[in-house]
């Protein structure tokens, strides 16, 4: 169950990243206030997750999912470059993740 929690709490962290960019700066009232909501609920996941996940797999997972996610929504929703570099380094930040999850017990 931890694992799931910690899933969605890094699918939050993809949605306040994507919101913090849309709030320019804070100065849009409805884009903020989806970051403030999903950063808290992102936070308190994480925090839920970490009572039976090493703290370092936890917080690296998390980073990891919302990274990628992060990576991933700028190329297909903001037209972000997807060049063979950047690529590489989101399948090998993937590739970290797998390797974290099967090397946790």
């Amino acid at each position: 169950m931890a694992w799931a929690i910690l899933v969605l709490a890094g699918l939050l962290e993809i949605v306040w990243a994507y919101t913090m960019k849309l709030s320019h700066g804070f100065s849009r009232m409805g884009p903020t206030i989806i970051t403030l909501v999903a950063m808290v609920a992102s936070f308190a996941l994480l925090s839920h997750a970490m009572r039976s996940l090493p703290l370092g797999t936890a917080y690296t997972v998390w980073t990891g999912i919302g990274a990628v996610g992060a990576f991933l929504l700028g190329i297909m929703v903001l037209n972000e470059p997807a060049n063979l570099l950047r690529i590489i380094a989101a399948v090998m930040i993937v590739g970290g993740l797998i390797l974290m999850k099967i090397a946790t017990p």
